[in-house]
């Protein structure tokens, strides 16, 4: 039998941070952690792992990278040798590291907002100056890329550029055009870029994802990439991501920013990913249908239950960003209207910076019949509002 992912399973009795966050009355629908179990086969690994009762230091060399180089190859036509592989704790502590090995204090990094909020403070973690590219807001809610206006936000002092591809919180897959034209903005200006794109796995409806990287040689040769299977197969606590990092000179610089500040991956994060990679592609299909089904309930109930509440459906992540600034919310602020009267927590649009306001972004990989609960909960906080 396939995963059923219309169990409920209380995870309140659990360690989840999601679920102990906010009073037992809130249903939490913010953080991106799935309410999901993670793959069998995952479970499965992992118990033989802990079975076997040794956790002393990993292996320098494993089989990770190996299976990480087949991945790339089968889904992008990236090619790329074992070596290029860097197993990391994590994608936030892969674009920090990244920055304190390539930029020095006073330089600028661009981003585009509105980001993932750790991203957002990506520049003053360094002492960089944040450089903000705002992503352009259709009518119908979704959100495109003006090419000329990227290249001219790049300035004689900004270094680097760390992309967001899939993009978190707006959905968005960038499609091939405007990750070349983002790429030679880059490369005309003698950026490194580094790429958070950890979502490349979710993607809905059948998209594409492109990894800047694979555009061409001399693109790769000035790109970190970061990609990890803990949002794609719900492994986040077990700190396991992958860098992918092609130009030997870069990786070096990588590898000695490291030194001893950067943990490397544990052994039960080892094998998840390992036994995820290999064999959890099945219950990844499943997943995804499953997701798209979500979001498009989402979709439609919106207009139906929460008037004056947008969204673009989501292209890729299991992310849905909201728009409730016509929704004639007492104070215009979502985040605390909709945590205190309808007991449910979102993630504070403001908090992703810049085109924040007035948002905030909604958690959908759970069970229907949570989701349901939660649009029922808003909908009953708006009708009395």
């Amino acid at each position: 039998m396939g995963p059923d992912f219309d169990r409920v399973i209380d995870r309140r009795n659990s360690d989840s941070n999601k679920w102990h966050k906010f009073p037992p009355d809130v249903l939490p629908m913010w953080v991106a952690d799935m309410d999901f179990p993670s793959p069998p086969v995952v479970v499965d690994a992992l118990r033989r792992r802990v079975e076997h009762g040794f956790f002393g230091y990993l292996a320098e060399h494993t089989e990770l990278p190996e299976i990480v180089v087949d991945r790339l190859n089968k889904r992008y036509g990236w090619r790329v040798s074992p070596e290029a592989v860097m197993p990391l704790p994590g994608v936030i502590a892969g674009f920090n590291l990244a920055l304190r090995a390539l930029t020095r204090p006073g330089e600028g990094l661009l981003i585009q907002t509105p980001v993932y909020p750790p991203i957002l403070r990506a520049a003053g973690n360094h002492g960089l100056v944040r450089e903000e590219h705002a992503l352009t807001r259709g009518r119908d809610g979704r959100y495109t890329i003006d090419r000329d206006s990227f290249a001219a936000t790049i300035s004689d002092r900004t270094r680097a550029f760390l992309l967001c591809n899939p993009h978190n919180p707006v959905g968005r897959v960038f499609e091939r055009p405007d990750v070349e034209a983002m790429a030679a903005a880059c490369l005309r200006r003698d950026l490194w870029i580094i790429a958070d794109e950890i979502h490349c796995e979710l993607l809905l409806d059948g998209r594409s994802h492109v990894p800047m990287a694979s555009l061409a040689p001399e693109i790769e040769q000035r790109t970190v990439t970061l990609m990890a299977p803990s949002k794609t197969f719900n492994l986040p606590g077990l700190k396991c991501a992958i860098g992918i990092v092609p130009n030997p000179a870069l990786r070096e610089r990588l590898t000695a920013a490291v030194s001893d500040l950067v943990p490397k991956i544990n052994v039960l994060g080892h094998a998840a990913a390992v036994a995820a990679y290999r064999d959890g592609e099945t219950w990844l299909d499943t997943l995804l249908h499953y997701l798209a089904a979500n979001r498009d309930f989402l979709a439609a109930e919106l207009p139906r239950r929460l008037p004056g509440v947008t969204m673009a459906p989501a292209e890729a992540t299991y992310l849905a960003w909201l728009d409730c600034r016509a929704a004639r919310i007492p104070g215009g602020d979502p985040h605390p209207f909709f945590l205190e009267r309808a007991k449910v927590a979102l993630n504070d649009g403001k908090l992703f910076g810049p085109g924040g306001e007035g948002f905030v972004r909604l958690n959908f990989a759970c069970p229907r019949s949570l989701l349901a609960d939660g649009i029922e909960r808003m909908a009953r906080a708006l009708s009395s509002r």
